[in-house]
Formats: C-alpha cells, structure tokens, sequence
C-alpha cells in the first residue's frame, strides 16, 4: 500500500507556521490525531479570568478599529488572505492531521478561508446604506451602518478553521474584534490560524492589540463567552442540543445568536434524472469527509422507475470506496473524528435494523488500530421512521423509494433540521417546484447537485432546529454591523411626520 504523501508531526507543522512550543506542549487538554488515535500535542485551557482578560482586551481593541476607515480594516484582510496562500500546504496539512480530512479537502478548507478573505476584501468598500424617501420636505432620511463589537465565534471539529473564517473576515472588515473558541477537538488549527493572523497584523503595522485571539478550553470557556457582556454577537456552529443551551442565555442578555446547528439534508432522484450525474453528486456528498459536514446527505428519495438503475450502483460505490489514512494518496474517505462518533454510528445502524432496514457497509476497517475507520453505510428502509429524523454524525445514508414528487418533498421538509436539500432532475417544472415556496423549506436548496459544498459567495445558514444563522456571502455582513436610521433636517421650518401638529 502506498505511503502518507505528508507525515510530518503536530510539532513540525505547528514550528513551520510560527506557533510557539509552549502553547502546545505540556498543556493540561491531550489532543490526539484521529488518523492514528495517538496524542500529538496538549494544549492549555483559558480559566475563566483568562476567558474574562481576553475578552476586554478585545473590547479595547475594537474601541481602537471601528474608526480605522472600513477599506483600510480590508487591507489587514488582504494581508491575512497573503498569509494563507503561502502557508495553505502547512495549514492543510494540520487540519488532516487534527481533523482527519483527506488531503483535498483540508486544501479545500484553506482555500475557502482565502476566497472569504477576498470577499471581504471587496466587502470593505461596499458597506452600503440606502436614502429612504421622507414625507418631509427640506428633510433627508437615510440608513447608515456602524461596527457592532466583539465577536465571539465558537467553532465544531469538522471545520476547523473555515467556519471562523467565515465570521471573522467579515467581521473584521465590519470594524468588529473577535474571540474564538475553536472545538476541544481541534485547538491546534485555531493555534496555527492566529500565528497567521498575527504575522499580518505585524505587516499591517498598526492593528490594535486583541483584536483576534483564541480561547481553548470546554463548556465553561464557551459559557464565558455566552455570558459576557461585552460580547453582543456569538456565531456559534454546533450541535442543536449546543444551540439550545447557547441561544437561551445570549436572549436573557438581548445578545444576538447567530446559529449553525444540525442538518439532516435528503436528495431527490426524479425519473428523469441523468444517473451517472446524480451517482457522483450522492457519492460526494454522503461519503465525503466521512458523512461529518453539516451538509453531508444523510436521506435519499429515488423515484420507483429508477430505484433498480441507480440504488445498486450505489451500494457497488459504498462497498469499494477507498477508506483509510487520509494523507495517503487515492484515499477518499477518512477517519471518524473518535470512538464516541463511532459508537453513535453503531447505535443507530442497530436502530435501523430493528425498524427494517437493509444494511450495506458500516463495519469498522483496521480495528486494530486506535483510529476509527469505518465503511460508509447504505440503508435501504420502506418509509421514514424515527431514526432517519435524527442526525447522527457519521457516513449512514437512509434510501427511501417514492411514487410522487410532492410526496417526496413532504418526506424530506418532514423532519426538524432545515440546512440543505437538493434534487436531481430534468424537468424544469420539477427542479422550479422543488425551490420554489411550495418546495424545500430548507436554507439551500440545489438543482442537479448534492446538498453539501457551498460556496462563500451564497449565504450559508438553515431553517428551523438548523438555527436561522447566515454566514459568509450575500448580505451576511449586516449580522456584524448595527443599523441606524438618521434624519437631517436642512430647513428652517419643523415639519412633523404624520401630519402631526404641535405648535407652541
């Protein structure tokens, strides 16, 4: 078998993109690769004064940027995006190491983390208000956006680095300072990614002190954040048990929650759909970074006339998929991210026999070692029981025929995550439908391509249990900005809106 094309240790990639030993080593958190399931470094919790410290240091930073001009706060931005490029082959190569992905996409991570801080870039010019039509005459009204505060961005392990990227170049570029909180998992990456950031603060000559910095730690770090009262937006990414904790106690404070929680995204095979498209598309999106995005395709509805041509195909893709070290070339399915994500997989493999369902893969592959690889699992089930409506988050796809199209999409909106959904197609009534109101009532809704692999430009976010948030592109800026609505009278005269009179 062909050797790791990169097998250099947490210590190598780390000195090599300037993290300094002593954030790494002998810290009390153990982080091990789940590549190997061996420990490669341990890293130090923030204790709750630390948590606190940080957090001012931040609010005193931002104090400082939200007068710098929004186009030079864009200059920092691009000097960060400079720093990404030329160190994207270390970073990468960290995120497989600590996260287990293949090395395409940890190169894909990265590359998503420079296309944001183009974005953004852009972004700093473009803050627009509007000039509202005022019944007043000699009077102008108009809308105008001011930098928020401090943002605290909490982040999951299966993307380690992106999804704060998303949050924190547009929030820079807003005027805002920002706190992260990256996953118990994966503190390594977020190490990595702030030595990043701080070597374009240094080129960029005179950022404040604090503008971005990372806490590690557990609940209570991410409690901290939650509570603080100087933190009046979290963008938390997580679980939807972590949004129902979370989203609770920012509302007690009149916080702002912006929410990226569970997703259990089905696809839609219709009868004239080209086979050989949609088998890539499923492929992709159910097996892909071992059924560990938010995005990951976890239901799948195929039409009666093409269930025989396309379902045994699938299973045929399941059973030779190539599993195993992510750094090794030709890989394509990596590691679970530990033993409890498999133990969840088990259980509702267990779950899904019980109830009737036909199972292909899910065994686990070189048991021997203190990694855990699994082969992705096809599930061929007759209706949408129970336990294809909860979101377990692993490499199991649930099959379900179907005879209507509006059956179908009752079927998959018939759940409560509401992240992304997609339909393989060629009737233009079928795929207008299916994103129309009367469609999927999820945040994305893709034609002719599976639900996972979004791009910055769109805003990213769902309906329902997913939590409402919206990341990255479109508007997602004013999430980070406050509104305020002015009106300048240039008369001499106190006209009243309304019609009101009130004349001393």
């Amino acid at each position: 078998m062909e050797a790791p094309s990169d097998i250099r240790s947490a210590d190598q990639l780390l000195t090599q993109l300037g993290v300094p030993a002593e954030l790494y080593v002998g810290g009390n958190r153990p982080i091990r690769s789940p590549i190997t399931g061996e420990t490669i470094a341990a890293v130090y919790d923030a204790s709750a004064a630390e948590a606190d410290a940080a957090i001012e240091r931040a609010h005193q930073a931002f104090l400082a940027w939200r007068d710098v001009p929004a186009p030079r706060r864009g200059e920092l931005v691009r000097l960060f995006g400079e720093e990404l490029r030329a160190a994207k082959p270390d970073l990468a190569a960290l995120v497989t190491l600590e996260a287990g992905k293949i090395v395409s996409e940890a190169l894909g991570e990265v590359q998503e983390m420079i296309d944001i801080c183009d974005y953004a870039v852009g972004l700093s010019r473009q803050l627009f208000g509007l000039t509202i039509a005022t019944e007043r005459p000699e009077h102008r009204m108009m809308e105008t956006w001011h930098p928020l505060g401090v943002v605290g961005v909490i982040s999951a392990f299966n993307f380690p680095v992106a999804v704060w990227s998303w949050n924190a170049a547009l929030a820079l570029v807003c005027g805002d300072a920002c706190v992260w909180k990256p996953s118990e998992k994966t503190p390594l990456t977020a190490l990595a990614v702030q030595a990043l950031f701080e070597a374009a603060c240094l080129r960029f000559g005179d950022a404040p002190a604090g503008l971005s910095c990372v806490l590690i730690g557990g609940r209570e770090v991410g409690e901290a954040l939650v509570d603080h009262p100087k933190v009046p937006l979290v963008s938390a990414t997580g679980s939807t048990a972590m949004g129902r904790a979370v989203a609770p106690r920012l509302a007690q404070r009149f916080a702002r929650a912006l929410l990226e929680l569970g997703g259990n995204n089905a696809a839609i095979v219709a009868p004239s759909t080209d086979l050989d498209l949609a088998l890539r598309g499923i492929a992709f999106a159910a097996m892909g970074t071992a059924g560990q995005r938010c995005t990951s395709l976890r239901r799948l509805f195929v039409h009666d006339s093409c269930y025989d041509a396309l379902v045994p195909r699938l299973k045929s893709a399941y059973a030779s998929v190539p599993v195993g070290d992510p750094r090794r070339a030709g890989t394509l399915v990596g590691p679970l991210i530990d033993q409890a994500a498999y133990e969840r997989m088990l259980a509702a493999l267990a779950e899904a026999r019980a109830l009737g369902g036909r199972v292909v893969g899910g065994e686990r592959v070189d048991s021997a070692s203190g990694a855990f690889y699994v082969r992705p699992a096809l599930v061929e089930l007759h209706a949408q029981v129970e336990v294809v409506r909860s979101e377990t988050f692993a490499p199991i796809l649930y099959v379900m025929r179907y005879q209507e199209l509006a059956e179908a999409i009752a079927w998959q909106n018939d759940v409560p995550q509401g992240l992304s959904s997609s339909i393989f197609t060629n009737d233009m009534r079928e795929a207008e439908l299916f994103i129309s109101a009367r469609g999927s009532d999820c945040g994305i809704a893709n034609v002719n391509i599976g639900p996972s692999g979004a791009e910055i430009g769109g805003a990213f976010g769902g309906e329902k249990e997913t939590g409402g948030g919206r990341e990255a592109g479109s508007d997602s800026w004013k999430a980070y900005m406050r509104r305020a609505t002015n009106t300048l009278n240039y008369g001499r005269s106190l006209p009243l809106a309304q019609g009101v009179s009130f004349d001393l």
